[in-house]
C-alpha cells in the first residue's frame, strides 16, 4: 500500500503521544521521539527505502515499524496502543493545549473520553476546577475546540487541489463530457477549501452521476443533490464535493455564475441591472472575456472575483501585470542544516540554480530560536564564510546572506548591530509568545519594522491555517510603518501560512510597499510552495512591479547594498 512521508511521520508522532499517555518506559519512547526529529532532516522517500536504509536514519526499532506501515498501513506498536485506548481519548490528543499528561488525567481521573464530554466540562466551568488545569487552560482549550469545529471538513488549498485534480480527470475521461473545470472557491484560489466544486458540460449527466456514485473515495449524499448538482463527501478528508452539470451551450454562463462571489456578481451595470441579473437573461457567451466586454466591465481573472477591490484595481492595473510564477527570479527566506533545515547550504543553492533561479536568500533561524538550532554569532560567521566560497563556485548564481531574526517580546532583534550589519538582508519574524492582544502585537512589530536592519517583515500574523489563528494586528499601521521605513512584507508561500493575507496586498501596493513571495523552505523540494504564494498574491492583485523577487540578481544586490549604506 502506498504511504507518503507525511502520513508515516503522523503515525510516528501518534505512537509517541500514545506511549506517553500510557506512561510507557521512557527508554521505549525515546527511539520514536528521536525519529520525529530525524524525520525533519531527511527528505528521502521512506516508502522506497529498505529496512536497513531506514535503520541508518531512524534506528532499527522505528525502521521495523515504518516498514510495517508501508506494507500494511499500520504497525504492531501502534495497533497494541490503539487497542488499549478508547477512540475518543485518541481524539483528545489532537487538541491544541492538551498534552498526553493532561489527557491521561481527564481520562483516568475524570472519566472524560470524548470531545463532547470535554466541551461540556469547559462550557460549565468544571474543567477550571480540575487539578492542573485552571481558568486560563480551560479558556484556551475551549477556543481550540471552537476552532476545530469551525474548520471541520475544510482543507488547505494545497491538499484540496490533488483531490480535485483526481476528480476532474475522472469526469474528463467520461465519454459524455464535453467540457469540465474547477469552479467556486477552488477556481478563485481560496486559501481554505470547504467544498471541491467542478462544473461539467454534458447532455447526459446521469452517466456522470453513475461514475461518481461508483468512485471509491466518494460517499454520495443524495438528500443534498438535485438533477443538476451531484453532492457527496470525500471519505478520507470529510471535505464536501459538488459536481454541477449544465448543457454544453450554457457552460460559460454557468461558470460565470458559479465562480464569482455574490458580492462580485452584484456589481451594478449602466443599464440598471446587476452583473448577475444581466448574465441570467443572456442566452450564451463564447468566452468569459466576451461576457465582461458586453457588460461594459473590465475583465476580472477568476482568482480576484471576490467583490472586494477588483473593480477599483482594474482602473489602475491590467491583468497582464499580475505576477506569474515565471516572473520570479529568485527566492529569499530559506533554511539549511545550519539551523532546522533538511538540506545543506550547498544543496539548497545547487537545487535553486538547477530550477532556473538567479539567486537564493538563505535566512536560517537566529540564536533565540534555540528550538530550531538557531545560529550563535560564531556559527553566523562560519556560514557567511561558506556563502562566500559557494558564490565563487556558483557564479553568476548568487547566494545572499540573510537571517531570520526573532522579534523579541519588546520588539528588538536578537543580534547586536555589528552582527546584523554583516547580512545582506534581515527577515524579522515573531516565533514565540504568540498570545498577544492587538495593541501589544502591533507595537511589537512596529518596533521591529523601525529597526534599521530589518529588510523584510516575515509572516506578519504568525498564523497556521486550520491549526491556529494569527495574533491580531492593526494591519494599516503595520503597512504604513513598512512604507515609512522602506521595509518589504513577505507573502509566506507555505500553504499553512500564506501570510501576509491576500486581502491586504492592495493596501500595501497603494502605500508603495514591496511584496516578497518567499517559500520559507526547510528543504529544497519546498521551493515548489512558491506556486501557492503566487496564487495567493494573484488573489490580492499583486503586480510584477510590486514583487521584489521579480527583480534579477544584479538589481537585488544593488538594492541591498544601497539600503545598507543608508
Amino acid at each position: 500500500m502506498s504511504m507518503d512521508n507525511k502520513t508515516i511521520l503522523k503515525n510516528i508522532r501518534l505512537i509517541v503521544s500514545l506511549m506517553e499517555l500510557h506512561e510507557e518506559n521512557p527508554f521505549k519512547v525515546k527511539p520514536y521521539r528521536d525519529a520525529t526529529f530525524a524525520a525533519e532532516r531527511n527528505n528521502d522517500n521512506w516508502a522506497m527505502l529498505s529496512e536497513s536504509e531506514l535503520s541508518a536514519v531512524f534506528g532499527k526499532k522505528v525502521a521495523q515499524s515504518i516498514a510495517e506501515l508501508v506494507q500494511t498501513g499500520s504497525c504492531t506498536d501502534l495497533q497494541s496502543l490503539l487497542q488499549k485506548t478508547p477512540e475518543g481519548v485518541t481524539g483528545l490528543l489532537k487538541i491544541k493545549g492538551l498534552g498526553a499528561k493532561k489527557v491521561r488525567a481527564l481520562w483516568l481521573e475524570h472519566k472524560i473520553e470524548t470531545v463532547e464530554q470535554l466541551w461540556d466540562v469547559c462550557q460549565t466551568g468544571q474543567l477550571a476546577k480540575f487539578k492542573g488545569f485552571g481558568e486560563k487552560t480551560q479558556q484556551s482549550i475551549l477556543e481550540a475546540l471552537v476552532f476545530i469545529q469551525e474548520n471541520k471538513g475544510k482543507l488547505h488549498y494545497s491538499d484540496a487541489l490533488p483531490l480535485a485534480e483526481q476528480l476532474l480527470h475522472l469526469l474528463q475521461e467520461c465519454p459524455k463530457t464535453v467540457q469540465a473545470d474547477f469552479t467556486g472557491s477552488l477556481r478563485r484560489q481560496d486559501e481554505i477549501i470547504s467544498v471541491i466544486e467542478i462544473l461539467v458540460a454534458s447532455a447526459s449527466p446521469e452517466i456522470l452521476e453513475e461514475a461518481l456514485n461508483q468512485y471509491p473515495h466518494l460517499q454520495p449524499t443524495p438528500q443534498l443533490s438535485n438533477p443538476w448538482t451531484w453532492r457527496g463527501v470525500w471519505l478520507e478528508t470529510g471535505v464536501s464535493v459538488a459536481v454541477n452539470f449544465c448543457k454544453p451551450e450554457d457552460y460559460i454562463k454557468k461558470q460565470l455564475l458559479l465562480t464569482g462571489t455574490a458580492a462580485h456578481l452584484a456589481e451594478p451595470l449602466a443599464i440598471g441591472q446587476t452583473f448577475m441579473q444581466w448574465i441570467r437573461k443572456r442566452e450564451t457567451f463564447a468566452t468569459e472575456q466576451e461576457a465582461y466586454e458586453q457588460a461594459q466591465l473590465p475583465y476580472i481573472v477568476p482568482a480576484m472575483r471576490e467583490g472586494r477591490q477588483e473593480w477599483e484595481w482594474s482602473k489602475q492595473f491590467s491583468i497582464t501585470e499580475l505576477v506569474e510564477y515565471q516572473d520570479l527570479k529568485g527566492i529569499l527566506h530559506n533554511h539549511s542544516t545550519y539551523s532546522d533545515g533538511a538540506d545543506s547550504l550547498a544543496e539548497m543553492a545547487a537545487y535553486a540554480k538547477a530550477q532556473g533561479f538567479e539567486y537564493l536568500g538563505i535566512s536560517d533561524h537566529s540564536k533565540t530560536a534555540f528550538y530550531a538550532n538557531g545560529l550563535t554569532e560564531e556559527r553566523v560567521l562560519a556560514q557567511l564564510k561558506e556563502i562566500e566560497q559557494l558564490n565563487a563556485q556558483l557564479a553568476p548564481f548568487k547566494i545572499f546572506k540573510g537571517i531570520e531574526s526573532d522579534i523579541l517580546t519588546d520588539g528588538s532583534l536578537d543580534y547586536a548591530p555589528d552582527i546584523l550589519a554583516q547580512f545582506d538582508f534581515v527577515v524579522a519574524s515573531v516565533h514565540s509568545v504568540l498570545n498577544m492582544d492587538e495593541a501589544k502585537a502591533t507595537q511589537r512589530l512596529l518596533k521591529a519594522i523601525e529597526n534599521p536592519y530589518t529588510t523584510i517583515l516575515g509572516h506578519p500574523t504568525g498564523r497556521l491555517l486550520l491549526r491556529r489563528e494569527g495574533y491580531p494586528l492593526d494591519h494599516q499601521k503595520i503597512i504604513d510603518a513598512c512604507a515609512a521605513n522602506g521595509v518589504m512584507i513577505e507573502v509566506n508561500a507555505n500553504p499553512w501560512r500564506l501570510d501576509l493575507d491576500w486581502r491586504w496586498i492592495g493596501y500595501a501596493m497603494q502605500k508603495g510597499v514591496q511584496i516578497c513571495i518567499n517559500p520559507d523552505a526547510h528543504q529544497k523540494e519546498r521551493y515548489d510552495d512558491m506556486r501557492y504564494g503566487v496564487l495567493a498574491a494573484q488573489k490580492g492583485g499583486l503586480v510584477k512591479s510590486f514583487t521584489f523577487n521579480a527583480l534579477g540578481a544584479e538589481q537585488v544586490a544593488a538594492y541591498f547594498e544601497n539600503r545598507k549604506k543608508k
